[in-house]
């Protein structure tokens, strides 16, 4: 807008635009975050030298304008300072200055199950948890601590050539999944049951009693059945394909260090599963839900609630589907589901080493399952519940049957223990 003076004998031209102070300064600001002064003049008359840029790394400006050019912080971090020295042990570690991003972007990558399965890492949180895998054989990458104490209560030996930095406990409470962190990290590459060393006292404990854990997806219940495993004395514990990573974070919280005391064998095929099982393995599945359990167990109509109409549907199903088979191919063979004999849960079924199938509850236990235990001789294992009442908490259905294998096994052997004395 202009304003024009008219009549006054001057010459007249158009008074200059308004300018906003505002973006003047943000213009300015913007120059000068591009520029590398070798010389800084203060208002006040101060005067301070600065070495000139090299023009190797980004300036901070242009880095968080553009995240792309940040550089990527490996796994295997690396020092960024003067480390200091543990005097007790001879062993150093980094302090973290403000900025470092070495926990962030280890935290964003190794929380990711494709990272763990790809990479062969995983994280494991509290003192405890880190002390019982370092005690079984695991091997430690990189600690986080906010505590020196924290390191020195772990075995000295295991410690050497480990990245060891130190952070703020804030920084690890960003980070933790733990209602209440203890101040310490590890990232540990991903155990090998072949080559883990199992506590003693488990190992004289074993018992000839598998799991096999169906198309498990909920984390809590994982974790709770794998601490049943470990308590009851199970050689090994092994999950199918479709099962939820037995190395999460919540299932590793849930089983309160089970992982480092049972052989666990992850994302097996039901192929390949028969080779994990010893020689004349029976396969049991804990199923209270199948046509033939109703059948078999009761022929009172007020009992027809211990079929699950969901798992129902689920057989009709696999019925409907062999059926359009047969009718696609004249002649073949019906695959119909295996017809299971069913037993109680507190029946005699441990006298050949067992396995023992947990179905996940969304699904229940998977076709292949069943076949499996056809294949073995094996059967379905009925835990007797109220007329009504759909099904028991998978977790709580392992821990009932498998200490239930414990105890027939005990009573086994002080049987054959007294029938020896006898003789």
């Amino acid at each position: 807008m202009a304003a024009w003076v008219k009549g006054l004998g001057l010459t007249t031209r158009p008074l200059l635009p308004v300018v906003q102070t505002w973006d003047l300064d943000g213009r300015r600001w913007v120059r000068a975050l591009r520029r590398s002064p070798v010389r800084v003049v203060f208002p006040s008359g101060q005067v301070v030298e600065r070495k000139p840029s090299s023009g190797k790394q980004p300036r901070r400006a242009e880095t968080e304008a553009n995240p792309e050019q940040r550089p990527k912080q490996p796994l295997q971090v690396s020092r960024s300072q003067k480390p200091c020295t543990w005097e007790e042990s001879g062993l150093r570690y980094d302090k973290a200055l403000p900025g470092d991003r070495r926990l962030s972007s280890v935290m964003t990558i190794v929380k990711s199950r494709p990272f763990r399965e790809k990479q062969g890492k995983i994280l494991l949180e509290g003192r405890r948890l880190i002390a019982d895998a370092l005690k079984a054989g695991a091997v430690p990458k990189v600690f986080f601590f906010s505590r020196l104490e924290y390191i020195k209560e772990l075995p000295i030996d295991k410690l050497k050539g480990v990245s060891l930095i130190k952070v703020k406990f804030e920084d690890i409470k960003d980070w933790s999944d733990l209602v209440t962190p203890q101040g310490i990290m590890g990232i540990f590459a991903k155990p090998d049951h072949v080559k883990m060393t199992y506590p003693e006292t488990q190992l004289r404990h074993l018992l000839p009693l598998l799991l096999i854990c169906d198309n498990l997806r909920d984390p809590g219940n994982l974790g709770t059945i794998l601490r049943s495993a470990a308590g009851a004395g199970c050689s090994k514990v092994l999950l199918t394909k479709g099962c939820v990573d037995a190395w999460e974070p919540k299932v590793l919280r849930a089983a309160m260090g089970a992982h480092f005391q049972v052989p666990i064998v992850s994302n097996l095929d039901w192929e390949t599963l028969p080779s994990y099982l010893p020689t004349d393995s029976r396969v049991y599945v804990a199923d209270n839900c199948g046509l033939y359990a109703q059948a078999q167990m009761s022929n009172k109509a007020s009992d027809h609630g211990w079929v699950c109409e969901r798992r129902l549907s689920k057989l009709h199903k696999y019925e409907e589907e062999e059926e359009e088979e047969d009718d696609r191919e004249p002649g073949a063979s019906k695959a119909w589901l295996p017809e299971l004999e069913v037993q109680r849960y507190d029946s005699d079924w441990t006298e050949a080493p067992a396995a023992v199938v947990i179905g996940g509850e969304t699904h229940g236990v998977s076709l292949e399952s069943l076949q499996l235990a056809e294949s073995t001789g094996g059967k379905r294992l009925l835990i007797p519940v109220v007329p009504g009442v759909d099904s028991l908490n998978s977790a709580m259905a392992a821990s009932i049957l498998l200490f239930e294998g414990k105890r027939q096994l005990r009573v086994r052997a002080e049987h054959s223990s007294r029938d020896g004395r006898c003789h």
